[in-house]
């Protein structure tokens, strides 16, 4: 489960104060997918990385019971300099899995060559989309949380093996989309929320929440 308890987040912009989350509380319980609509500029990344542990709120308190992935296309944890061997064998010791799994996992679905030896910082953003979905892929979450601000791969060959991996991983697990297009949700779950004035309204359908959602924009 992942529950936000009376969680505020805001950012000083220069001239004013943005508010993402106003004493908001809300419940993801393992086996109900979610999709939260929002729209562009209202703080998507910054509700998904507290709901990751990358942000903490201003006020209030996120509770995880689950494991909870970090976003698809973050590449916080990895060092330019290092290769993709170097990193990959690095966040296998940091999670307690086999490194020797982890970097034949990551280099299989990666299909990056040689390039797989040379530091991250010569890669293109296109091959760092690949290295971060395959590792997030090479761990098991109960939680994956998907940011549609994430990078995207133009490889057909990875799109398509890491696709196949990701519909068999969401078979027994639960994932969080936050997106601000209804079509992108609808790939993905059938309850959606609504972010709107600093709280999250939840539905028990897509459509109910495309009504509110419709009536914000």
């Amino acid at each position: 489960m992942l529950e936000f308890i009376n969680v505020s987040k805001s950012f000083w912009t220069g001239s004013q104060r943005k508010v993402i989350l106003d004493r908001a509380s809300f419940r993801v319980e393992l086996g109900r997918s979610l999709g939260i609509l929002a729209p562009n500029g209202t703080g998507k990344t910054t509700l998904v990385n507290m709901m990751a542990g990358l942000e903490k709120p201003d006020e209030g308190e996120v509770r995880r019971t689950s494991k909870v992935s970090f976003p698809l296309g973050f590449m916080g944890g990895v060092v330019g300099r290092h290769t993709a061997r170097e990193n990959a064998r690095y966040i296998a010791q940091l999670y307690g899995i086999d490194p020797d799994y982890m970097e034949a996992f990551t280099r299989w679905l990666c299909g990056l060559g040689e390039y797989y030896d040379m530091p991250l910082g010569t890669y293109s953003a296109g091959m760092k989309s690949r290295f971060s979905f395959a590792l997030l892929l090479a761990l098991e979450f109960d939680i994956y949380l998907i940011d549609e601000g994430m990078p995207s791969s133009t490889d057909v060959e990875f799109n398509r093996k890491a696709g196949n991996i990701l519909r068999e991983r969401l078979e027994s697990a639960t994932v969080i989309v936050v997106s601000h297009s209804a079509d992108t949700l609808e790939k993905f779950c059938q309850r959606a929320a609504v972010l709107r004035d600093g709280q999250l309204y939840q539905f028990d359908s897509l459509e109910e929440a495309k009504q509110l959602y419709d009536y914000q924009a």
